[in-house]
């Protein structure tokens, strides 16, 4: 096969096949590759139309050189999953240049199934799935179009379909009993993790509001019973001490192996769905009495993963919303939360001061700071105004317009300077349960920062000096606390109805994709199987399973397409014995002769038998060569031969 003779409809089948694959990545890839690619396959694509000669293999060698020094300039480096994706398209779309020999169409082929692969390392959600099903199937429409030289392509695409249809079952079985792995098939590298976004370990104005402005989800949360009302919802994240003026920084962690608190009232018990972030921190209901698997608790009640979060997990909790916590009493930890950065925010100091020298206890600080804030006419707003050297002067003094980081961060400064130990606290507030499914969500516009202060009586106890400017973002959440007319993500817009619906629908079917699909790891390999009565199954059980599961689905495979293949004789007999019928009667068919013609040489021979002869032969054919393919339609076939009589 050369450049002459490769069939123009089978290559444009195989370039779909491709755009599919690597249009997703498109804008991943740095523009010039994507230049060179779109050029290459528009030119191989007028090559085929025209059946021209393709380029020198010297000249494309050359490029090909070019390209990885131009990938390794961009990326300092031709491995990891960027740079290996763009080598990958670059490669695929020079190969396109030597495509002349079927060795060549195989070689693109199967990496054009390899590039499909490759959108899992960025996306696992539905649409990419099926978009990569879609891919497959064309891919593989091509593949038979250039071994079936004959055929049309909608009959390569039913072919391929019927293909994948046959693989459907295999890879059902593959996927339930293959034995589960914790954590990703293969390993990624640092780059794969780039563009993953939450909560930062530091604090800065307009932090927390620009991450507020997405309605992705960070995790999802499953109650045994009724959940808290939403004003409790405070999902603790990391803790912040140190502060230079500008930016919160945590202090020196300290991880203990049991959590220390007294609680409250009854407890709350749950299980969270937690994205993958790319951190040590686990999220929990405060205050969390159990720490997950891999996990450790700080002196200040963050649940931290011994490794960076990578991968969706599922994790159970315990949580008393009512409590008293007295870890981090050490006087190490109480001199950090009174630190403040020298020269910064002298209007705040003094205001701290005064309330220190005129009322009688650290409760009555806390009231008159809540107080303050209260009749403050302070607005809560995703776009408040910058700020500059003297950040909570301007916002309490001046601005008075901010996000929940201001208020906290403000809060615990005032607090600091009248002496009473404090420190800020981000996590997320609130979370919307799914009618559809009841699992709440828990998004990464709930983004909070609150405040908690050192009561000797009480233990740290938190204050939201939000929900004290602004009570409805606690209440009601961010959408409701916004003034009219405000930009926000679309997806927590109440006053659209019928996108709310359509969003609930979508994340919980999303939401059983990544329950059952992505997070079908060893525990719900085992509860599945538990299930069917296989209870702690070992390696030498599971393979057996696996091998009797495939050996059974292919036996029916053969046995349907041995069902269809009896089933064509059954049509070749009927037809060998109704021409056996007419040469006894003196009408022998010859080897060349089709049944049409046959049976228009019958109707000359036997015109009072016009009716039968084309019954048979009109069934026949629609059998043999149509798309009538039933056992009833051939029960027909074998009657009328039977009855005729010449």
């Amino acid at each position: 096969m050369n450049q002459s003779t490769l069939p123009f409809p089978n290559l444009v089948w195989l370039l779909a096949g491709l755009a599919l694959a690597a249009a997703p990545h498109t804008g991943r890839l740095p523009w010039w590759v994507t230049g060179i690619a779109s050029l290459l396959f528009a030119g191989r694509l007028y090559l085929g139309w025209h059946n021209l000669r393709l380029p020198n293999r010297w000249l494309v060698l050359g490029v090909a050189f070019g390209n990885f020094a131009g990938v390794f300039l961009t990326y300092r480096t031709i491995f990891g999953r960027d740079a290996g994706v763009t080598m990958l398209v670059v490669l695929l779309a020079l190969k396109l240049m030597e495509l002349r020999a079927s060795r060549d169409v195989f070689i693109v082929t199967f990496l054009a199934y390899f590039l499909a692969l490759t959108n899992f390392f960025y996306s696992q959600t539905i649409p990419t799935a099926l978009l990569m099903l879609a891919t497959v199937l064309v891919i593989t429409a091509s593949l038979v179009g250039f071994n079936a030289l004959h055929c049309g392509p909608m009959e390569n695409l039913k072919t391929a379909a019927i293909l994948l249809a046959q693989a459907g079952p295999v890879m059902l079985i593959l996927f339930v009993l293959f034995p589960r792995v914790s954590g990703p098939l293969w390993g990624l590298p640092q780059d794969a993790f780039a563009g993953v976004t939450g909560l930062s370990d530091t604090m800065s104005p307009g932090a927390i509001s620009r991450l507020s402005q997405s309605d992705s989800i960070a995790f999802r949360v499953k109650f045994q019973g009724n959940p808290p009302p939403r004003q409790a919802l405070y999902w603790r994240g990391p803790v912040f001490y140190e502060f230079d003026g500008r930016t919160w920084r945590a202090g020196g962690t300290r991880l203990r192996p049991s959590v220390q608190f007294v609680g409250l009232g009854e407890s709350i018990d749950y299980e969270v769905t937690l994205e993958a972030h790319n951190r040590h921190w686990m999220f929990a209901l405060d205050l969390p009495t159990r720490t997950p698997p891999g996990s450790r608790i700080s002196v200040d009640y963050q649940i931290l993963s011994m490794v960076p979060i990578r991968g969706r997990i599922r994790y159970d909790s315990r949580s008393y919303p009512s409590y008293r916590a007295t870890s981090g009493r050490e006087p190490e930890f109480l001199a950090m939360a009174t630190r403040l950065p020298r020269g910064f925010n002298p209007r705040a100091r003094e205001l701290g001061a005064e309330w220190r020298r005129t009322l009688d206890s650290n409760e009555a600080i806390v009231q008159q700071a809540i107080s303050f804030y209260r009749a403050g006419r302070f607005e809560y707003t995703l776009l408040p105004p910058l700020l500059g050297e003297n950040t909570v002067d301007e916002f309490l003094f001046g601005t008075k317009q901010g996000f929940c980081e201001h208020f906290a961060s403000s809060f615990v400064f005032l607090m600091r300077a009248a002496g009473i130990p404090a420190r800020v606290v981000t996590g997320y507030q609130g979370g919307d349960v799914n009618p559809i499914d009841q699992y709440m969500a828990v998004r990464q516009a709930d983004a909070h920062a609150w405040a908690e202060v050192w009561l000797e009586d009480r233990g740290w106890v938190r204050v939201d000096p939000t929900a004290a400017a602004a009570p409805i973002r606690v209440e009601s959440g961010l959408a409701a606390a916004m003034p009219q007319g405000s930009v926000l993500p679309l997806f927590i817009r109440a006053d659209l109805g019928w996108i709310m619906s359509v969003r609930d629908n979508w994340e919980a079917l999303t939401n059983r994709w990544n329950q059952w699909v992505l997070g079908y790891n060893p525990d719900r390999q085992r509860d599945m199987l538990a299930f069917f009565g296989v209870r702690q199954p070992s390696w030498q059980t599971l393979a057996m399973l696996l091998f009797w599961g495939v050996a059974s689905v292919l036996a029916l495979i053969a046995l349907w397409l041995l069902s269809r293949i009896r089933r064509t004789d059954a049509v070749q007999g009927a037809w060998l014995a109704y021409c056996a019928k007419l040469a006894r009667a003196g009408l022998t068919r010859t080897v060349s002769e089709g049944p049409l013609d046959f049976t228009a040489r019958a109707l000359e021979r036997f015109p009072a038998r016009a009716n039968e002869l084309r019954s048979i032969s009109d069934l026949y054919v629609d059998l043999r060569y149509g798309k009538r393919n039933d056992r009833q339609s051939v029960l027909e076939l074998r009657s009328l031969v039977r009855a005729f009589r010449p």
